[in-house]
């Protein structure tokens, strides 16, 4: 009450109390007005967005004016027990944001400590004394937004709007902010799921929501019908995509606030007979790494794959299905490299992770930036290193090779089947097999397979039975053990939780000139790759799930065939 009482005794605005401090001018302080006006912003907020004062310098002296405390990084305790007392509509209006509760009086942290209104509204809510203390309006409102997400439930939002009706909606009427709940919701309990995916999928009388989590889909919430069009309006608006144009595909991506990191989300929507077909693909920054052991490469395969990225030119391939990874792969790749000595470029469609000491380029066919265009301009750069994001057609493939003839390492994908399957995949595109077994260093073929959850896993009984059934031939009479997961709430009860790697390594060599010209010879170039060392993706599956990594079942979905 006392910082209630302090504000009340005041009787001069902000804008000119910051005035008669000397932090803005006469001039500013009447544009800002004039915005505030127009816009229907705060007078702080819009201070800040013109760059007039800082929002450190505005919240020091609402703090000062109101003789309150301003928070620090380490004062951010949170009680989910507490933030229920304060509606979510009602904190965000406010900006402020439940902090914890003793002796009768609530703690709260607000943008504006001199708005008396709020406090008196917040003391009507929750029936305590308010003590106001002065935090970031940003970091009030992500917190907001992230908490109030965590600690609520989807379905208890969804019957929050349906009660207020979801025709409000179209007018910015106050099931607004239960909306943007909403989506927040289903974003962060996919990203604490792990998920790489959301999907949102429009049913003739339901919605539903699916999510991707260790490469398989999942149903997580069914809504009403009623719901789509305003949850897909407010992804799209997140995305800055057009929200009234509903006949053509769109794109578009944002950041969205977890945590003590950031969530980038790529999105796509499509339309189709009962609506808008959204889909996310969660881009979590902090899941990235730059180990490629952490990727799952046993001892043998990592040593072959870093002598190849070791080259000083040539060309490496990385194959596979969409979604196994590859892009991580490459990233982790680059990683090995100094970006200090080298010169590193990428042409991505998309760029899915901003890497530090590398120039990305994003790919744009509508202004004419295909890969051909761009891998042109980039050879112009004065390239040490280059990474391709994927070889489409005969003149990218050429310009590629070309690239890695002439003293430049090129990174790219493919999507074959395996490592072999590239060889007769380029020759497909048109390139010669002359020139292409004179640039090819390396392919990399790889796949993701779901890890045993660690929390149920037990041994197997009868190991040897359970090879012999799913054809998997024994080499020796050495005891081998199986495992599998039980199935927790670790991991939903499906007895996997995370994905790890598989993986076949052809490394090239002068050995590999003359059957790659003469057919190419795939046999003899199976036969040279074992000499070098290469095991088949399936044979490193077997070896992670003797070592209890993963199933024989999850290598068998996976590679189709041991």
């Amino acid at each position: 009450m006392a910082v209630a009482q302090a504000i009340k005794g005041k009787t001069k605005l902000l804008g000119t109390q910051l005035l008669d401090a000397g932090l803005i001018s006469a001039d500013q302080l009447d544009l800002a007005l004039r915005e505030q006006v127009r816009l229907g912003t705060f007078l702080g907020e819009t201070l800040v967005n013109l760059g007039f004062v800082s929002q450190e310098q505005i919240t020091a002296f609402l703090a000062e004016s109101t003789h309150s405390k301003v928070l620090g990084a380490d004062d951010w305790d949170l009680d989910q027990a507490v933030m229920r007392l304060v509606p979510y509509e009602l904190a965000k209006r406010f900006q402020a944001l439940p902090l914890h509760l003793k002796n009768d009086i609530l703690t709260v942290a607000i943008a504006d400590t001199y708005n008396v209104v709020a406090i008196d509204a917040l003391e009507r809510a929750t029936n305590f004394h308010v003590e106001a203390v002065a935090g970031s309006p940003q970091k009030i409102l992500d917190t907001i937004e992230r908490e109030y997400a965590r600690g609520g439930k989807i379905n208890d939002t969804v019957d929050q709007i349906l009660a207020k009706g979801v025709g409000n909606l179209a007018d910015g009427a106050e099931t607004e902010a239960p909306m943007i709940l909403l989506c927040n919701q289903i974003i962060t309990m996919a990203v604490q799921a792990r998920a790489t995916d959301i999907h949102i999928e429009p049913g003739e009388k339901v919605m539903r929501v699916r999510i991707r989590v260790d490469g398989i889909l999942r149903q997580e919430v069914l809504m009403p019908k009623q719901l789509q069009p305003p949850v897909i309006a407010r992804l799209k608006l997140m995305a800055n995509m057009n929200v009234t144009e509903k006949r053509v595909p769109q794109d578009g991506r944002f950041t969205f606030q977890m945590d003590h990191s950031e969530v980038d989300l790529r999105v796509s929507t499509l339309p189709t007979a009962f609506g808008e077909s959204v889909v996310l693909r969660i881009l979590d920054k902090s899941s990235i790494t730059l180990d490629l052991g952490a990727l799952g490469f046993s001892i043998r395969n990592q040593e072959l794959f870093e002598a190849t990225i070791d080259r000083p030119h040539g060309i490496i391939l990385v194959t596979g299905p969409t979604g196994s990874g590859k892009t991580t792969t490459l990233y982790t790749a680059l990683g090995y490299m100094d970006g200090m000595v080298k010169s590193i470029f990428t042409l991505e469609d998309p760029i899915e992770y901003q890497l530090s000491l590398i120039r990305q380029t994003q790919v744009n066919p509508d202004v004419g930036m295909t890969f051909p265009a761009g891998l042109r301009a980039i050879l112009r750069q004065d390239p040490d290193v280059l990474l391709v994001g994927e070889i489409r057609d005969r003149e990218t493939a050429e310009l590629a090779i070309q690239a890695a003839l002439t003293g430049h390492l090129v990174f790219s994908t493919l999507h074959t089947n395996d490592a072999l399957g590239a060889i007769t995949r380029l020759i497909d595109l048109g390139v010669e097999p002359f020139i292409l077994a004179s640039s090819l260093v390396a392919v990399l073929g790889q796949r993701l397979v779901r890890c045993i959850c660690k929390d149920c896993k037990v041994e197997r009984e009868h190991p040897e039975l359970v090879l012999s059934e799913l054809g998997v031939a024994q080499t020796d009479d050495t005891p081998r053990k199986l495992w599998k997961g039980l199935g927790c709430k670790s991991c939903s009860d499906s007895g996997y939780r995370g994905r790890i790697g598989i993986h076949e390594v052809l490394s090239i060599n002068e050995r590999f000139h003359d059957p790659i010209i003469r057919g190419p010879d795939m046999a003899r170039i199976a036969e040279l790759g074992r000499e070098a060392g290469m095991r088949t993706m399936a044979e490193d599956g077997i070896e992670k799930s003797l070592q209890g990594i993963t199933t024989i079942e999850e290598v068998l979905r996976v590679v189709g065939t041991v």
